[in-house]
């Protein structure tokens, strides 16, 4: 086990598999997410309904692959087309009951990174269409310490460098 945020939800493991044989070995893989690094620095979105900062990301659509739902994602959460997504993985859990699962479960998420650089952030503020769910940015260093960062997620950054 890597963390346990708040909730009791467990980071268990980073797997390094193949991201075309991802689905074909491990099941249910219901997520992507993405860190996002601006030069030396994080970017974080607060998500209005956990009440925590968080890198971006969210649920598979019917038949999508991995990668088309972190494109998806990062174009409704970022504004993001056309960008250059490292594959890092897969993330494992133990996750506790919630929203989308009222029993305690294991599941997996594809794991990306993106580096941009600073004068992108016009075009993220300016182009992102999901500003309901994700109602503001900002830089992680700015936020540390300070503010409620998603304990799993602020992990997720290290992997990314």
């Amino acid at each position: 086990m890597i963390v346990v945020d708040a909730k009791g939800n467990e980071l268990l493991d980073i797997i390094n598999v193949e991201e075309e044989n991802a689905d074909k070995q491990y099941k249910p893989i219901t997520h992507c997410l993405a860190v996002v690094r601006i030069e030396d620095d994080y970017l974080m979105g607060w998500n209005k309904w956990r009440q925590d900062w968080e890198i971006f990301g969210g649920c598979r659509e019917s038949k999508e692959s991995i990668r088309e739902c972190i494109v998806r994602e990062c174009k409704e959460e970022l504004g993001l087309s056309n960008v250059g997504f490292e594959y890092l993985g897969l993330i494992y859990y133990k996750m506790a009951p919630g929203y989308f699962n009222p029993e305690w479960h294991y599941e997996y998420g594809g794991l990306y990174g993106i580096t941009l650089p600073k004068e992108y952030l016009r075009i993220i503020e300016k182009s992102r269409t999901d500003k309901e769910e994700v109602e503001k940015l900002a830089f992680y260093s700015d936020i540390k310490g300070k503010e409620n960062i998603a304990l799993i997620d602020e992990k997720l950054l290290e992997y990314w460098k």
